[in-house]
């Protein structure tokens, strides 16, 4: 189930640090969680997307960088919208176990 909160993840990003941005972001209600610099394996597109499209190229054989692109692409809109939301609602707890472990590095 969804939530109405939405908290922001900037990611290897740098986050905004513009006091208007800041404000714009405040005034929304957004949560901003702190994206530890040093950790690789937060970004959902890392720790689930990636791992399930690894899966399905590591199978196939492509003859050009367009054959490999296009397979992606396809793979990748051909997903349904739970796969995203399930990758999204795993980070939470990866997110709280990399705090709990002074920011190193989170196994599955």
């Amino acid at each position: 189930m969804l939530s109405d909160v939405v908290v922001l993840l900037h990611d290897k990003a740098t986050p905004p640090k513009s006091a208007q941005t800041q404000n714009l972001i405040a005034s929304f209600g957004w949560e901003q969680l702190k994206y530890p610099s040093h950790i690789l394996d937060l970004a959902p597109s890392d720790f689930h997307v990636f791992l399930h499209l690894n899966k399905f190229l590591v199978r196939q054989d492509f003859h050009s960088d367009a054959d490999l692109t296009g397979e992606t692409g396809d793979w990748l809109t051909s997903q349904a919208p739970a796969f995203y939301d399930e990758g999204i609602q795993k980070l939470v707890p990866r997110y709280d176990k990399c705090l709990n472990s002074s920011g190193n590095y989170v196994e599955k």
